[in-house]
């Protein structure tokens, strides 16, 4: 784990840091046929840089690059252990570059520091890592054939993907994604998101530093009709995996059909309980969890705890808590470490928190309740309605609301009400109740007695409108980049005269 550093060293590298300012296609940047694409700080509004965006020109000439990378097997043909070795050469780039990688993610999308450096970088270094060293460990299979045949089901690199990823995470995600898609043979094509491009450009110059041959990884910056559209109609594109909100998700299942019919892996919006029931103990450590769940970057996290359900019997201790802790996460400049919470993502995202805000009792409203300029502080609403748009919308930002509920039956009810199925966690003494409750909660990842998404190792993606198609981490991320095949070898001795149908 890194050291923090001081507010003025961090200010420091990033008055010295060289921006990428232009796609990078066929292992080099070069500048995107689009208009100018304005990097800003959501912190302060000012410009960081302008890049050379793309459009549907580099959407093709990125993918020929990327389908003659395939087809030539500079990097699908070669052995597992060598991709192997490359990655983690990336690993090792990343490592020694993490600063200026942690700051230029601060500045680009509004979140702090601490969490750049204490979370972001290790996790995306531990996710390549992972997925690199998984690569040579995996093996196929054969099916029960007799003694007359063989049957081997292998998997192969599906080909050219898309990964279309969200401003929110933009190094984890892009990790998320890259992965297992490069470490399974795959060229890929990255389109950030067009208000957080620059980590992911470095990212791409590291990794032809590191060994990735040209057009296997490239980086289209632009916005999403410039860009994500053309990817998700492209008839070369075998795959999208795409990152973002349930509507945007939408379209590009459109996309594929009416195109070729491409995978396409979407992990969309959540509205994830925290289920709190009678016999929950250790509140002071439940109240840690559900605090750092609930505004842990800024409420920007489809996996954001936005609803405390908790029962009755507890509710007024935990509160209590919750609302003491609270305390202790400061609000404001994002390269400043001392702060838990920076600056929401845009001017757009703003007036979206804002609008809920606008909407809520003030008698209800616990702790918190404003916004000044991109800085929303974290706010407790209590009595929130089942029918509610706050009950049942993803909100994406620091805004938990209270529901209070007198079963266990009535909290998981509340807990599957809504559209999305993504995460949830569940506080319980009882092992037995805690268990049954986790099962019946239509959710892609449920946690007991803690907040989380798992690791490396367990797959994520949800249920319902929160997910479709497959999954991130684990060996199942694998399958989604790849396709199976079955070798058939007849085995029979034609002399015996027998006859294959």
């Amino acid at each position: 784990m890194s050291e923090l550093l001081t507010h003025e060293e961090y200010r420091a590298i990033a008055n010295d840091l060289s921006l990428p300012q232009a796609a990078f296609i066929d292992g080099r940047y070069q500048a995107g046929n689009g208009s100018k694409l304005a990097t800003k700080n959501p912190a302060t509004g000012e410009t960081l840089c302008e890049i050379a965006a793309c459009n549907q020109q580099d959407v093709d000439l990125a993918v020929q690059k990327a389908r003659d990378a395939f087809d030539q097997g500079v990097w699908a043909s070669q052995h597992p252990s060598a991709r192997k070795a490359v990655l983690i050469q990336l690993c090792k780039l990343i490592t020694r570059n993490r600063r200026e990688l942690a700051v230029m993610e601060s500045l680009d999308s509004g979140k702090p520091i601490r969490d750049c450096e204490l979370i972001d970088i290790p996790e995306t270094i531990a996710t390549l890592k992972w997925h690199a060293e998984a690569v040579d460990k995996l093996y196929d299979q054969t099916a029960p054939t007799g003694d007359e045949a063989l049957a081997v089901i292998v998997r192969e690199p599906i080909g050219v993907v898309a990964a279309v990823l969200p401003w929110n995470f933009p190094l984890l995600m892009l990790a998320w994604k890259l992965g297992p898609a490069l470490i399974t043979g795959n060229s890929v094509i990255v389109k950030p998101a067009e208000q957080t491009s620059l980590t992911a450009l470095r990212i791409a110059e590291l990794a032809a530093e590191a060994g990735v041959p040209r057009g296997v990884l490239q980086v289209l910056p632009g916005e999403g009709e410039a860009v994500g559209e053309p990817l998700g109609l492209h008839p070369d594109v075998d795959m999208v995996s795409f990152t973002g909100s349930t509507e945007t998700g939408r379209r590009f299942l459109g996309y594929s059909a009416n195109s070729n019919l491409k995978k396409v892996v979407l992990e969309c919006g959540g509205k994830n309980p925290a289920v709190v029931l009678d016999d929950a103990e250790h509140l002071d450590l439940v109240a840690e969890h559900i605090v750092n769940g609930a505004f842990w970057n800024m409420g920007e996290n489809c996996s954001a705890i936005s609803r405390l359900i908790v029962h009755e019997a507890v509710k007024q201790p935990l509160l209590e808590r919750i609302l003491a802790r609270l305390r202790d996460w400061k609000l404001g400049d994002p390269l400043d470490p001392a702060n838990h919470l920076g600056a929401l993502i845009d001017p757009s995202h703003c007036k979206k928190v804002s609008s809920y805000l606008n909407d809520i009792s003030a008698k209800d409203v616990l702790a918190g309740g404003s916004l000044n300029g991109a800085y929303a502080s974290p706010t407790v609403v209590d009595s929130v309605k089942a029918s509610s748009a706050l009950a049942n919308e993803e909100v994406f930002g620091p805004l938990l609301a209270v529901q209070t509920v007198s079963s266990v039956d009535e909290a998981i009810a509340l807990a599957n009400q809504t559209d999305y199925g993504l995460t949830a966690s569940v506080f319980s003494a009882n092992a037995r109740q805690a268990i049954r409750a986790a099962k019946a909660i239509r959710a892609g990842t449920v946690t007991v007695n803690c907040y989380g998404e798992g690791d490396a190792s367990t797959p994520f993606g949800g249920y319902k409108q929160s997910g479709f198609g497959g999954r991130d981490n684990g060996v199942h991320a694998h399958d989604q980049y790849t396709e199976l095949k079955t070798l058939w070898v007849d085995l029979s001795d034609p002399a015996d005269g027998d006859t294959v149908a």
